[in-house]
């Protein structure tokens, strides 16, 4: 069961994950479409920025499980959010 729970938790890390970088792009952006958005971070630089304020989310998933007292599920969201900082510390350093 433990695995299984890691697994629901890393998903919900991830899609939390998207909402949030969805959310940032709509905030930040300068309007038009979720992709024009990204596009224009990546030419203007901040892409790394816009995904890094997207995994906020993830804290918001993080201490919900923690509440509910299902620490599996929690490791799932804080290796999803590890493997989001490894993506962008990787693509602002390569």
């Amino acid at each position: 069961m433990t695995k299984k729970d890691i697994i629901i938790g890393f998903i919900v890390g991830v899609i939390t994950n998207i909402i949030g970088l969805f959310i940032a792009t709509k905030v930040l952006g300068k309007g038009g479409s979720f992709i024009a958005a990204l596009e224009t971070a990546k030419l203007e630089g901040f892409l790394n920025q816009l995904i890094s304020l997207g995994a906020i989310l993830n804290l918001i998933a993080f201490f919900y499980f923690l509440k509910k007292r299902q620490d599996n599920r929690a490791k799932g969201v804080l290796i999803a959010t590890i493997i989001v900082a490894l993506l962008t510390f990787a693509f602002k350093f390569l």
